[in-house]
């Protein structure tokens, strides 16, 4: 039976009733400067973030007893995967397990770095990547009576109509040069390959049949030979960010390589085609009028709209391109004030976005404070470092890691991975 707007309520993290107890929510793999902006946005819960690099002895000696000992909890998960041994609790004390990940509008910013999120995901079955059972827009997307609410779809239409008129997309930035500029000049029909971080959990859970982005360029060229084939690598893998599993040199003689920063919305400027696994590009594409071939099985596969090369046995209903927005970003994310964290709608947040492109500086990243006191020492000389630092960062990293350390020096060390780089920053920064 088809669900109406009502019905929706039991999808995602829905605040308790007035009248309830506040529940007490165990945050898991939310790094430090996350915690303040769930905190604004979820006043309802009261927050205790579990550490980042949680050792199993500090897991049992600590947090067990006090997940225990709470009569009514739940646990939040930044990420596709709760911890076995929190898995295990879950299961055995039937606790709610909420999966929270970035809403489909992030920010204004062209990177993600340390910018509060515009939008949030919240599913209590699954991460919305994971096609290997249904989440909750999965659910939303095969039952709701879109066709029930006319109002709803009408505003999906407006609401495509702002997003392809404005160019605004996940993430935005400003225009670095023109899709003509880079991609030459148009002599017939152009192909553009979309490539992903091959280890990237939208692709581990999201696609069953293995393939890499060398794969997806393979593909369409033997699909389109006359076409141009444009190959557009993720920009984290062109600066290091993240590892690339296959080596683009392997398909060089296949595709032309596109590597300048180009906004989404510039980047499929006169395109015919579009190859993806599971990349959100791809169901942009679409709202553009772009056919487009996906090879794996992100959330707007399967429903009739894109050229499906996996089957979707789950997903057998067809649905409108409008009834698809509708569903994906407008009933299932929720979207926030990025000062308040009040929640708000999607009209405001792509206004809020529109205005902080359109901002002199507000996409220019924000440096601490100096101070004569305080964690960066007397007279503040700990910024000092900072100049120093910087270049041996770009080295050993990438410009994303020295932007994300120039912008609080403290947290990007207590934020690593490596315990010795923590440690060397508690020797740096021992404040704070």
């Amino acid at each position: 039976m088809a669900v109406t707007r009502r019905q929706t309520d039991d999808c995602g993290f829905m605040p308790p009733a007035p009248e309830q107890e506040q529940v007490t929510t165990f945050a898991v793999h939310v790094t430090e400067w996350k915690r303040p902006f769930l905190e604004r946005c979820f006043p309802e819960r009261r927050f205790h973030f579990l550490p980042k690099h949680l050792g199993a002895r500090e897991l049992d000696r600590v947090w067990k007893a006090r997940i225990l000992a709470e009569a009514r909890c739940e646990f939040l998960v930044w990420g596709p995967e709760l911890p076995p041994e929190l898995a295990a609790i879950a299961k055995e004390r039937k606790l709610p397990v909420i999966f929270l990940e970035d809403g489909f509008l992030r920010s204004a910013r062209p990177s993600a770095s340390r910018t509060a999120p515009l939008s949030l995901a919240l599913d209590r079955r699954t991460p919305y990547f994971d096609c290997r059972e249904p989440s909750d827009l999965e659910m939303l997307l095969q039952s709701y009576d879109f066709e029930a609410d006319p109002a709803l779809l009408a505003r999906a239409r407006t609401g495509i109509e702002l997003l392809t008129a404005s160019g605004i997309s996940k993430y935005n930035g400003g225009r670095q040069r023109t899709a003509e500029a880079v991609y030459g000049e148009k002599t017939g029909k152009r192909v553009l390959v979309i490539g992903q971080v091959e280890d990237d959990a939208s692709i581990r859970y999201g696609c069953p049949v293995p393939m890499t982005n060398n794969d997806l360029v393979r593909l369409a060229a033997a699909e389109q030979p006359a076409a141009q084939i444009l190959y557009k690598p993720h920009p984290d893998v062109v600066s290091r960010v993240r590892p690339a599993r296959s080596d683009p040199a392997g398909v060089a003689h296949l595709a032309q390589f596109v590597t300048e920063t180009l906004p989404l919305a510039e980047a499929l400027k006169t395109i015919d085609h579009v190859y993806t696994i599971t990349s959100l590009a791809g169901f942009e594409a679409l709202l553009r009028g772009i056919p487009v071939t996906v090879a794996g099985s992100p959330f707007y596969a399967g429903w009739g709209l894109a050229d499906d090369r996996q089957a979707h046995p789950r997903r057998g209903r067809k649905l409108t391109l409008e009834a698809l927005f509708a569903g994906a970003y407008l009933l299932y994310p929720r979207y926030f004030d990025h000062e308040t964290g009040e929640e708000t709608s999607f009209e405001a947040t792509v206004a809020t976005i529109r205005r902080q492109l359109d901002e002199p500086g507000a996409l220019s990243p924000s440096h601490p404070a100096w101070r004569p006191w305080g964690p960066y020492g007397v007279l503040g000389w700990r910024h000092l470092l900072t100049a120093i630092l910087a270049p041996a960062i770009r080295k050993a990293g990438n410009d994303r890691d020295v932007e994300d350390f120039r912008a609080d020096p403290i947290r990007f060390f207590r934020g690593l991975s490596d315990p010795r780089l923590r440690l060397i920053g508690r020797l740096l920064y021992p404040f704070g």
